[in-house]
């Protein structure tokens, strides 16, 4: 059975206000474009990388990207773009 996660007083009052999570939280954003970019918002550091596989932490999950020809075209401590065949976006609890 899979257990639902009580959401803490701090986003239940960022909710109320209608404030962004991203912003107000840290939390991780990815917008993709196709199955050919994704932009990746507020990670915090990259576990791997291959040309299949790209690996990256968040405050609270890891994300997975897997695809063919995958690359970062660019990072910053705040954001970066990676390119290529996108075929699967995971996150993962740790």
């Amino acid at each position: 059975m899979k257990m639902k996660r009580t959401p803490s007083k701090k986003e239940k009052w960022i909710d109320s206000l209608q404030l962004p999570k991203d912003v107000c939280m840290g939390a991780l954003r990815v917008t993709l474009t196709g199955n050919s970019e994704a932009w990746i918002e507020n990670y915090r550091g990259i576990l791997e990388y291959t040309g299949e596989r790209i690996l990256l932490q968040a405050k609270t999950c890891q994300v997975c990207l897997e695809g063919t020809r995958l690359s970062i075209d660019y990072y910053t401590n705040e954001d970066m773009k990676i390119s290529g065949n996108i075929s699967a976006l995971r996150y993962l609890r740790e």
